[in-house]
């Protein structure tokens, strides 16, 4: 069962680096466009409210990639110093509070992204909805906690070090 699942994580993991990595090259583009356009005196409009959009994106869609790859910073100065098992268990209350917090957001993201698309929100200047990108953080922290879960049960199923 841990390996299915870790399939299905590396799997979303992999698909959601690639949109976020396409939206991230799409940022600069528009702003190597808005810079250019900008010598002539004819900026685009909105191009504050798409990067903040595709920012959004870019950063939801990485979190889980970064996870995989122990990408985000952490400090066991003192955890380190502890016997094997003990840092075993710490590693899993750790898993377990992460999984349990970014289930938490993402549940929340959801319910914002719901009634931004339920009272129609759109930007000021260019007229877009919010509420698919809102739901594509949700899904960010989502894909987030389940690598957490994986994680979680590799230290309690298979007793690996995944720190």
């Amino acid at each position: 069962m841990v390996n299915y699942l870790e399939k299905i994580s590396t799997f979303l993991n992999q698909l959601l680096l690639w949109v976020g990595g396409i939206t991230l090259v799409g940022m600069v583009l528009l702003t190597c466009s808005n810079i250019f356009l900008r010598l002539v005196w004819v900026p685009l409009k909105g191009t504050y409210e798409i990067m903040g959009f595709f920012s959004a994106i870019v950063a939801a869609f990485a979190l889980g990639y970064t996870q995989v790859k122990r990408g985000h910073v952490g400090i066991d100065i003192v955890v380190s110093r502890f016997p094997k098992k003990i840092q075993k268990i710490l590693h899993g209350v750790n898993y377990f509070i992460c999984m349990f917090f970014f289930i938490v957001a993402g549940w929340q993201i959801v319910k914002l992204a719901t009634t931004l698309r339920e009272t129609g929100e759109v930007t000021e200047t260019l007229g877009i909805v919010y509420y698919p990108f809102t739901y594509g953080v949700g899904l960010g922290c989502f894909v987030l906690a389940l690598v957490f879960f994986v994680d979680l049960l590799k230290v309690i199923i298979k007793g690996e070090e995944t720190q």
